[in-house]
């Protein structure tokens, strides 16, 4: 009852004069009827009072003209019923017409006011609802730059801006479209006040018509609007008009100076829409305009990473396939001939004999040299035997006993295992170097797509992920992949290096 009344207080139009004459006209009959008893507890003159009651009623909500009617009608009656003598009108009979006069021009006044306080009341009504548009619009805003800030894919930006879009403009439908080289457009994102209207499936592509808003926006670059929506191709017209659609407002994506794509509202209602609407999708376009340019970055960013740790790879291959190729087999030829010259030697030249064999036991630690660094550049073992030989080699050859637990039934991409091994190769030689560890636990498994790595052990901890050049290649070469690393190394309670790898299935 309280929320009615104070809708009919604070209603923009008033209610309809008819019924304003009816309410005006009960209104002074029952102040009549009121003021009857009244008259044993007051004088007659005092009861005036009461009939302003009526006018301050009237005038507030039907206005001045109407509440002016009443207070006329309030003396009238005042007059005729309440000054002496009863049931007669004074006015310019005799002196008695003074308080009728009086009345009227209180009641005038009070009239005034009330018109006045309305006016007044609406205005800070409108304040208040203008308030509370803005502050809706700053915290759908807000919550459209957090999804941003946190980095989440357009998709889902997309649709966040086209639901926040949708519901501050009042729209009926909204919709995110990209521009293609090929004179069309895709929709890549839609809204719906209804959830059970049909919609044109995102992926839809249309032709940029000539009088279509697409073809607009484009054209001039800047918000608009149609009055009268013509959609791109036969199929949306026929869509539109099942809809009743009968405007749109859309409003350009630039991306880097590059017209990207559009944003448009669409609306059932006849009415014209508000001027502002065009500033108010800008912002939301803006959103969507930084999403696509972050999503942009970290796509360049992770080819590039990705061009880098594949350049790393071949390198490594090539110098191995150099070394084993080249320096190795040279040496090794050298060797022989060595040993060969060492066989021709004169037993009376036993000091000859002995310097060459020492050359030769020389010439083999170094191909032996050649061969560990060979293998720490790309383990032949990775390559012939996967990550479980690999793996079980690395933890034979750890100076800290190592607990290894490796779940990888098949081979995986050559690239992923290469991260992994090298993950779990720089973790075991931080942890011998700085940890003081007495056993590091060393855990590989694939699950739900993807492989996960965990090395951690019982040191001192304290490690700082950034302060480490292998850390810190590491981590490049697993967001490289798609993965994510973390390292947790609480002083005292050892450290956790942990990763994860997305491996695609085919």
């Amino acid at each position: 009852m309280r929320a009615r009344l104070l809708s009919l207080l604070l209603r923009p139009t008033r209610p309809p004069i008819l019924l304003g004459i009816f309410v005006s006209a009960s209104i002074v009959a029952a102040e009549t009827f009121l003021t009857y008893p009244l008259q044993w507890y007051a004088p007659g003159s005092s009861l005036s009072v009461v009939y302003l009651l009526g006018v301050l009623v009237v005038s507030y909500l039907w206005g001045l003209p109407l509440g002016m009617a009443t207070a006329a009608a309030s003396g009238f009656a005042f007059d005729y019923f309440h000054l002496s003598p009863p049931e007669t009108v004074t006015l310019f009979t005799s002196w008695s017409w003074i308080p009728t006069v009086i009345f009227l021009v209180v009641a005038l006044l009070v009239s005034s006011i009330a018109a006045m306080v309305r006016s007044l009341v609406q205005a800070l009504e409108a304040n208040r609802d203008e308030l509370r548009w803005v502050a809706e619009e700053q915290a759908a805003l807000r919550r459209v730059a957090t999804l941003v800030a946190r980095g989440v894919s357009p998709t889902e930006i997309f649709d966040a801006v086209a639901c926040e879009m949708g519901l501050q403009l009042q729209a009926d439908h909204a919709v995110i479209e990209r521009y293609e080289s090929d004179n069309t457009m895709v929709v890549v994102s839609w809204w719906s006040k209804d959830d059970s209207s049909t919609t044109p499936p995102v992926g839809t592509r249309w032709p940029v018509t000539e009088h279509s808003i697409a073809a607009l926006v484009r054209r001039t670059m800047r918000p608009g609007r149609m009055t009268s929506y013509e959609a791109p191709t036969q199929e949306l017209v026929g869509w539109a008009r099942e809809q009743n659609i009968v405007s749109a407002v859309g409003s350009p994506i630039v991306v880097e100076g590059r017209l990207w794509g559009m944003m448009i509202a669409l609306f059932r209602a006849p009415e014209p829409r508000a001027e502002s609407d065009e500033e108010r999708m800008l912002d939301f376009t803006e959103l969507i305009a930084t999403a696509i340019s972050n999503a942009q970055a970290r796509d360049e960013l992770a080819a590039s990473r990705a061009r880098v740790v594949a350049a790393s790879d071949e390198t490594r291959h090539r110098i191995e396939r150099d070394l084993h190729d080249g320096a190795q087999q040279r040496l090794i030829s050298l060797g022989l001939e060595l040993r060969t010259a060492e066989a021709t030697v004169p037993p009376e030249l036993a000091e000859v004999r002995e310097r060459l064999s020492h050359a030769v036991e020389g010439l083999t630690l170094v191909v032996e040299d050649l061969r560990e660094l060979s293998r720490g550049i790309h383990p032949a073992i990775l390559s012939r035997g996967g990550l479980g030989p690999a793996l079980r080699m690395l933890a034979r050859r750890s100076p800290v006993p190592v607990e290894l637990d490796v779940r990888a039934d098949h081979r995986l991409p050559e690239r992923v295992e290469v991260a992994v091994y090298y993950i779990v190769s720089e973790a075991l030689t931080n942890v011998a170097k700085h940890a003081q560890a007495s056993v590091a636990y060393v855990q590989v498994g694939v699950e739900d797509a993807g492989i996960r790595i965990s090395v951690r052990d019982d040191g001192i901890g304290g490690a700082d992920p950034h302060a480490g050049s292998g850390l810190i290649g590491l981590s490049d070469r697993v967001q490289a992949l798609g993965g994510t690393m973390e390292v947790a190394s609480p002083r005292g309670c050892g450290t956790t290096l942990a990763a994860v790898i997305p491996v695609e299935t085919g």
